[in-house]
């Protein structure tokens, strides 16, 4: 009668697991996928483009400099075509040109030169003001590991910048309800509004 032996048990290899995989696994299953959203969309999305605008702000910001006193100059024809019937041509190329570039997520409230060129709604918190406590030791973000942190790369990017001190700027919380609309077109309004005022102020005081 032969004894049999137990086979011995090789040493367990823990793996670590990422929360956006635990959040992933939990996630009711059904047969239902949503259009281009995922619990894991951000972590598996590449950050090369990204990541390349930051090591550019100096750049970038110079160009969208020249570009934001173009679409001034052509004020008097957004105005005489409606801001709301240009809306939607320029709300195309803005959410694709910035889509690109810096991940956008169409806010309405564009804030990318006072943060280095880091868009701060890809915070997985949509932090306005600076980095949560939660930055891993590796400089990426606590709820998706893989990710560098926004505002770590922000901070990065306006250092490079010329007005990179804009970052020290407190910022208004989002409002929702610009979201999908053109920050291009809203600030270019608010522009001319500006020079409008101010021109009519030193009229006003010359006479």
């Amino acid at each position: 009668m032969s004894e049999t032996t137990p086979a011995k048990e090789g040493p367990r290899v823990t793996q670590a697991v990422t929360q956006a995989t635990q959040v992933k696994k939990a996630a009711p299953k059904s047969d239902y996928k949503p259009a281009a959203v995922s619990p894991q969309r951000r972590v598996q999305r590449s950050f090369a483009i990204r990541l390349w605008s930051i090591r550019h702000s100096r750049l970038l910001e110079w160009f969208y400099s020249r570009f934001a006193d173009m679409f001034l100059l052509l004020h008097p024809l957004w105005k005489g075509l409606g801001y709301g019937r240009a809306e939607a041509p320029i709300k195309f190329v803005e959410k694709r040109v910035k889509g690109f570039m810096f991940d956008c997520r169409m806010c309405g409230q564009c804030i990318l030169s006072s943060t280095g060129m880091s868009c701060p709604m890809n915070c997985p918190k949509q932090l306005r003001n600076g980095p949560c406590g939660g930055v891993r030791a590796n400089g990426n973000c606590e709820v998706e590991p893989d990710m560098p942190c926004v505002w770590v790369k922000a901070w990065e990017g306006s250092r490079n910048m010329e007005h990179g001190d804009k970052i020290l700027t407190v910022q208004k919380p989002v409002d929702q309800s610009l979201r999908e609309t053109s920050a291009w077109l809203r600030v270019t309004a608010q522009s001319a509004a500006a020079r409008e005022a101010a021109a009519n102020a030193n009229t006003g005081a010359a006479a």
